[in-house]
């Protein structure tokens, strides 16, 4: 998840980088009037501005989609550890009832009278 983050990140930061080089060469190359060019730098500075805007909301909904994910993961963890720890914890009573008893002397079983040998 770390990976995707920062590969986003290196994407989303050579995008804009990328978007003002392009918008810089444009002007610099285009043989326009300095009003025409002063209206082609406001047009593409709303574009850009719009464009990252854009890809913000979908960094943001990617982040929060991964959030969920994470949240939905670390929820069926905790359940499966629960189930292992009541498991341990029922595993433990019973050999402890079960020490317990081997360790309850048991008493003698009664014995029987010597049989009559009279007869």
């Amino acid at each position: 998840m770390s990976d995707d983050d920062t590969d986003f990140g290196n994407f989303l930061i050579g995008f804009v980088v990328g978007g003002l080089i392009g918008a810089a060469a444009a002007l610099l190359l285009a043989p326009q009037s300095g009003e025409e060019t002063r209206m082609l730098i406001k047009e593409k500075s709303i574009e850009l501005k719009d464009k990252a805007i854009e890809t913000a909301e979908d960094a943001r909904e990617r982040a929060e989609e991964g959030l969920e994910i994470a949240q939905a993961k670390a929820k069926v963890a905790l359940e499966e550890v629960q189930l292992r720890a009541a498991d341990l914890a029922r595993m433990t009573k019973e050999r402890a009832a079960d020490m317990e008893q081997r360790m309850t002397p048991t008493p003698p079983a009664p014995t029987e009278p010597p049989a009559d040998t009279k007869a």
